[in-house]
């Protein structure tokens, strides 16, 4: 995906010699999380909103440079990683720099995310399925053969939870049946933790329950 055409200018990053009223006054007007600094147009790092309403107005960035986050991905970066480094710094803005480290601009996390849910991933019909496996008893691979074998397409797959020495894989199955992929999965070992679809074999365990409740209770 090109992400080139999401970078944003509109704000211009305040200089290390700016005041911190200035920074104040900035987060006052808009809702990011962080603020660019530049120095003589090269990025130093961000300052975050709750730290810059910590400082006396009066003092100057500089005074202050050692609370900057040095965080910022580059055009070249993928989607991915983009994303991840959002995460990973608690922030809904991302500067983004040349090889020479000069400020171009800005991702939005709104439009990172917005991007995402055009994938097929989100945007094709299907089910989802989440299974968990030992971390090194998986392979995707693996999840891959499972899915396909039973003539379902693999629209997406990631790991969305690490517990312990489990790990918890969210997948994306075309628009079929998973009752077959889902007993599938079960012959592999794997543990169904969620099929938004119905899944035939809890429900008859769950109606031979009821009768062997019933029936002892004759």
């Amino acid at each position: 995906m090109q992400l080139q055409k999401l970078v944003i200018n509109d704000i211009k990053p305040l200089r290390i010699t700016d005041n911190i009223s200035d920074l104040q006054l900035l987060f006052n007007q808009l809702t990011y999380s962080h603020i660019p600094i530049i120095n003589e147009g090269v990025y130093i790092g961000c300052i975050s909103e709750t730290d810059a309403h910590c400082f006396d107005g009066a003092k100057s960035i500089n005074d202050c440079k050692y609370t900057t986050e040095g965080f910022f991905v580059r055009p070249t970066t993928n989607w991915l990683d983009v994303l991840e480094a959002f995460a990973q710094n608690d922030t809904n803005i991302m500067p983004v720099l040349d090889r020479n480290n000069k400020y171009l601009g800005y991702y939005e996390l709104n439009d990172i995310i917005h991007l995402f849910n055009e994938t097929p991933f989100f945007s094709e019909p299907g089910g989802i399925l989440i299974v968990e496996k030992g971390i090194n008893d998986y392979s995707f691979s693996e999840i891959s053969q499972i899915v396909e074998s039973n003539d379902a397409k693999l629209l997406g797959a990631f790991i969305s939870k690490m517990d312990g020495d489990l790990a918890r894989i969210t997948i994306k199955i075309g628009n079929t049946s998973l009752n077959e992929v889902i007993q599938t999965f079960r012959r592999y070992s794997y543990n169904i933790v969620s099929g938004h679809e119905e899944d035939s074999y809890i429900e008859s365990l769950k109606e031979r329950s009821e009768y062997l409740n019933k029936y002892l209770n004759m």
